[in-house]
């Protein structure tokens, strides 16, 4: 994978765009001292590079009712890669899963995954999870607290 090279004026656009992707391209060029144009196109650029993959809304999980958040780690029936395909395209699909990691060590992946409560969470493992193709074993721990939660990338 190729990096790409940022100066000290890309590296504030993409903090100020991270803090928040809702600025103005006029008060984003103000945060970074740089006139309106200059500032579309180096934005431009970022996006051109792929350094700025899209643009998002957090939302509140609580809010929303989904106050249970864990933790699944899943240990695979074999490791072809087949069978890892195929899992990865099904585990993708699931609107509850926010992320999904491959993973060295005892367990092969790891989900976070949020849901109303236990029992919902509980049955969605039982019948989704378990479901997946290839899954031999299946561990989860729960979130107690949410001690902190970004997406913003240290630049």
């Amino acid at each position: 994978m190729e990096t790409v090279k940022l100066d000290a004026t890309d590296r504030a656009l993409l903090w100020a765009l991270q803090k928040d992707s809702r600025v103005t391209i006029g008060e984003l060029a103000e945060k970074v001292n740089l006139s309106t144009s200059p500032c579309w196109r180096r934005v431009k650029r970022l996006e051109e590079a792929g350094l700025i993959e899209g643009y998002t809304v957090q939302l509140s999980r609580h809010k929303l009712g989904l106050g249970v958040t864990g933790f699944v780690q899943l240990q695979m029936e074999n490791h072809t890669p087949e069978a890892a395909a195929s899992f990865e395209r099904e585990v993708i699909a699931l609107p509850q899963v926010l992320a999904c990691h491959n993973l060295s060590g005892r367990f092969d992946y790891q989900l976070e995954v949020v849901g109303q409560d236990l029992e919902s969470f509980s049955e969605f493992v039982r019948t989704r999870i378990r479901a997946l193709p290839g899954v031999r074993e299946i561990s989860t721990s729960f979130s107690l607290k949410e001690l902190k939660r970004s997406t913003s990338l240290p630049l």
